[in-house]
């Protein structure tokens, strides 16, 4: 997370993270969907400055999170999601993405073509219901964790130029 968010530093963004409430409390197991979006919820008002845009998102679960969010109409200037857990491991048919179409912004979204949690195939047609300015970008051999030295340049990369879109 911390290289992650030291990769979205760079392409010029003011990076601010929190720890869900299951995290703080040194448990594995997350919370009920409606606890993650109440505290994600409370991080985004501690941090909302008037007049700076507001880009929200996350890495694999807490994306999804600012996803759903996204999708219940949190006001922001954009999303940017890194390795979107579309369904569980190991359970393709479960898909993560009724909420998808309900997002109203823009969205990066920073998946590896070896996620095991996200396959290039089924993200396509989950988006071909998307209208919102999606774009994916697809980091070459990188898994789930994004964490390689390439892929941490190339989301620095696709953030850069994704922002000055």
């Amino acid at each position: 997370m911390q290289a992650s968010a030291r990769a979205l530093e760079a392409a010029g963004l003011d990076v601010r993270r929190f720890a869900f409430p299951y995290r703080e409390q040194g448990r594995r197991m997350p919370d009920p969907m409606p606890v993650l979006k109440q505290a994600y919820q409370a991080a985004i008002a501690r941090e909302r400055e008037d007049g700076r845009k507001l880009f929200v998102g996350g890495r694999s679960m807490g994306g999804r999170v600012a996803t759903m969010l996204a999708a219940d109409g949190l006001e922001c200037d954009g999303l940017i999601l890194l390795a979107y857990p579309l369904h569980p491991a190991g359970k393709p048919e479960k898909l993560r993405d009724a909420h998808l179409p309900r997002i109203r912004t823009p969205v990066l979204c920073i998946n590896g073509t070896r996620d095991a949690l996200c396959t290039r195939e089924l993200m396509e047609k989950a988006l071909a219901l998307v209208s919102a300015p999606w774009e994916m970008h697809w980091i070459e051999g990188a898994d789930h964790s994004l964490s390689s030295a390439k892929a941490l340049r190339e989301i620095t990369e696709a953030a850069r130029a994704w922002l000055e879109k």
